[in-house]
């Protein structure tokens, strides 16, 4: 199935499973965009948002609740959006704060199939210690990054924008083209084409690779005969 014939229906998103560790996990096939941000940082609004669902991902008044690495599928066969653990300043023991950072490394540095990453973070305090640390990481491996600023209606329109532009500035000089920001409100649905778009070219590109490869087989075979 090529892009053109693929149309990714987030509003049908629907929930897979949860793992503790990457042996855990759905079979490493297809293809994912994983939804990273510390605790506190809109992450569960942004992605019920993104899919108009209220209660896909979960929501706590505790920041850090979601201690499990939680996959959803979408309607195009093989492609998951994934909601990583949100640990940066959850009220929780140093020990699982530990086993969290151990198993989403072992995670983003393992997952085949794992196609870029959409780090959230508040518009009102980006780049903590979190963000500089899955910003290392992307450069390192080479990672697509797309940085969603969240809660973009808690600021006027103005410093909204300098904001966004102050950090695809600073990012674009560490990543390159390898990095794209935007801002965000789940409060007033901002953002969600956009966000949606970066999406759909990281998932359905997936399948025209695939396309693309069986087209190539299938006329080697045709070739030999």
């Amino acid at each position: 199935m090529s892009m053109n014939e693929a149309t990714i229906h987030y509003n049908q998103a629907r929930f897979n499973k949860s793992a503790a560790k990457l042996q855990q996990c759905p079979t490493d096939v297809g293809a994912e965009v994983a939804f990273a941000g510390r605790s506190n940082a809109g992450k569960s609004s942004a992605i019920n948002t993104l899919t108009n669902q209220t209660k896909l991902a979960r929501i706590s008044k505790t920041p850090g609740r979601t201690q499990l690495i939680n996959f959803f599928d979408l309607n195009v066969e093989g492609t998951r959006i994934v909601d990583l653990p949100g640990y940066g300043f959850a009220k929780v023991s140093l020990e699982m704060k530990e086993h969290w950072q151990r198993h989403l490394d072992d995670y983003l540095q393992n997952r085949q199939c794992l196609r870029g990453v959409v780090l959230v973070m508040d518009i009102r305090h980006p780049m903590k210690e979190f963000d500089q640390m899955m910003i290392s990481w992307c450069q390192q491996t080479g990672m697509p990054l797309h940085v969603l600023m969240t809660k973009a209606d808690k600021l006027k329109k103005g410093p909204a924008q300098s904001t966004v532009l102050k950090l695809r500035k600073q990012l674009t000089e560490i990543l390159g083209d390898q990095v794209t920001v935007q801002k965000f409100s789940s409060l007033k649905k901002d953002g969600v084409d956009q966000l949606q778009l970066r999406l759909n070219d990281w998932l359905l590109a997936e399948l025209d690779d695939e396309a693309f490869d069986e087209d190539e087989f299938d006329g080697g075979e045709a070739g030999e005969d």
